[in-house]
C-alpha cells in the first residue's frame, strides 16, 4: 500500500482528524441524554410528591401513626433513592403504600410499648399532634376512625386499604405483603369485629 494511499485514509477514515470531532459530538449528545432523562426523573418524583403526599399521610393516620406526616415523608425519601429503579407511576404508587404500611406497622408496635409504659398523654403531647392527625379525629368518621384503632394493625390495615384507598385485592395484596386470600379473610374478619366494636351489624 502507498504512502499516499495511507495519507487518504487518514484524511478521509475513521482514525483521521474527523474522529476526535465525531467522538465529542457523540459524548456531547449522550450528555445531554443523560441531563434529560435526569430532568425526567426529577419531574416525575416531583409530579408524584405534590399529588400523592396528603394521600400518604392520611393512609398513615388512618393505620394509626402518631407521626403521619413524618412517615409519609420517610417514604418518599426512601422511593427517592430508589427513584431509577421505578420508572413506571404505577409502580411508584405501589412501593409508596407499601413503605407506608410497613414504616406505620413499626410505629404502632412501638407506640404500643410507649403506651404500656406511660399509660395517659399529657396535655403537652396531645397538642404536638400534627395538623393532618388532628384533621382526621375532627371529621365526621372520628367514632369510624376510634373504632379502627381498635382493630388489629393488620385488620384495619385490610378497611383502610379496601374502603378509603379503595385498592383491588392484587394492589392491597402487595401493600400489606401478603396473598390475596389472606387480603380476603382480613376484610372479613375486620369488617366482622368493627361491627361489633360499633355495636352494629353488617
Amino acid at each position: 500500500m502507498s504512502g499516499s494511499t495511507l495519507v487518504g485514509m487518514g484524511d478521509s477514515g475513521t482514525t483521521g482528524a474527523g474522529a476526535p470531532d465525531g467522538l465529542r459530538g457523540a459524548v456531547s449528545g449522550a450528555r445531554s441524554t443523560v441531563e434529560r432523562a435526569g430532568a425526567d426523573e426529577v419531574e416525575r418524583y416531583q409530579q408524584l410528591f405534590h399529588g400523592h403526599f396528603v394521600t400518604m399521610t392520611r393512609l398513615a393516620a388512618m393505620l394509626g401513626a402518631d407521626d403521619p406526616e413524618d412517615v409519609a415523608q420517610e417514604a418518599f425519601v426512601r422511593l427517592h433513592r430508589r427513584r431509577r429503579t421505578l420508572r413506571d407511576p404505577h409502580a411508584s404508587l405501589g412501593y409508596l403504600r407499601t413503605t407506608v404500611v410497613n414504616l406505620t406497622r413499626s410505629r404502632v408496635r412501638h407506640l404500643a410499648v410507649v403506651r404500656r409504659n406511660q399509660p395517659t398523654r399529657s396535655p403537652a403531647t396531645e397538642s404536638t399532634e400534627s395538623a393532618e392527625h388532628q384533621a382526621v379525629r375532627r371529621e365526621d368518621v372520628r367514632e369510624l376512625v376510634v373504632a379502627l384503632g381498635q382493630l388489629s394493625t393488620r385488620h384495619r390495615e385490610a378497611l383502610v386499604l379496601r374502603y378509603w384507598l379503595e385498592l383491588n385485592e392484587a394492589e392491597m395484596a402487595d401493600a400489606m405483603g401478603v396473598s390475596r386470600g389472606t387480603v380476603k379473610s382480613h376484610v372479613s374478619r375486620g369488617l366482622d369485629a368493627l361491627a361489633t366494636i360499633m355495636g352494629g351489624t353488617r
